[in-house]
């Protein structure tokens, strides 16, 4: 299964998704969106477009995980939203 590495590839070369969007010339929601969720289907000119803007190789954004790593990590990052969303609830219980 393909992974997008974007968000990893952006927080190395210090760019934030704005500037990749404009460099790129990629819609920020897609942008956005392939940083989120690095199991979405992408097109390769978004692939390589947004590959060009960071300065590196295609195959650098993109990995090549097994299905169960890539259901673990979908699984975390539900355990994660979920926390977050129960921590928004009780904060706003507070006030």
């Amino acid at each position: 299964m393909l992974r997008l590495r974007v968000k990893e590839v952006v927080k190395q070369k210090k760019l934030s998704m704005n500037k990749l969007s404009h460099r790129s010339e990629v819609s920020y929601n897609v942008v956005k969106e392939s940083c989120r969720n690095p199991y979405r289907v992408i097109n390769s000119d978004t692939i390589n477009r947004m590959a060009n803007a960071l300065g590196v190789p295609a195959t650098a954004i993109l990995e090549d995980v097994s299905e169960e790593f890539a259901a673990h990590e979908k699984k975390e990052k539900k355990i994660k939203e979920k926390g977050k969303e129960k921590k928004s609830k009780e904060e706003k219980e507070e006030k």
